[in-house]
């Protein structure tokens, strides 16, 4: 049993992978699962970047937004935000946005290849993960997580 501290980044990111296949059902039983999982509210944002979404402090690659969700509350939101990228180079200004807003990288694969990274920030933790989804499309997955959260600990 993941301990509670991990229960709300784990319900993000299985609803990151699960809800894009959903996205077209009337009951999602994705978003029930994620808010039970992290005792706070979840906010499915579409394709679109979830409110509250700290623009001012962590950059996004300028491409389009192919999904987005929020989840706990103001206290401890954590976002994950999928972005359509032209192809694997973008790694590299991706990497480069983050460092120019103060983020340091912990570890991590080459930027232009598939793979992720890890970033820690003042006030967010960033894992950025590239991905080619067909022989011309590539996606930059964003989980952008509180450094002091209390999402999931009550």
């Amino acid at each position: 049993m993941p301990s509670r501290s991990l229960r709300p980044a784990l319900a993000l990111l299985l609803g990151a992978a699960l809800l894009p296949g959903l996205a077209g059902c009337g009951f999602n039983p994705v978003e029930s699962f994620i808010e039970g999982a992290t005792g706070g509210g979840v906010d499915l944002g579409g394709n679109q970047i979830p409110e509250g979404f700290p623009s001012d402090e962590v950059p996004l690659y300028d491409g389009e937004v192919t999904y987005g969700i929020a989840i706990g509350d103001e206290a401890g939101k954590a976002f994950n935000v999928t972005i359509r990228v032209p192809d694997a180079a973008a790694g590299e200004q991706i990497r480069s946005d983050l460092e120019a807003a103060g983020f340091t990288l912990l570890g991590g694969t080459d930027p232009t290849s598939q793979g992720g990274a890890a970033y820690d920030g003042e006030n967010w933790s960033v894992v950025v993960v590239l991905t080619q989804e067909s022989d011309s499309s590539w996606l930059a997955n964003y989980t952008v997580t509180p450094k002091n959260s209390t999402a999931g600990t009550q």
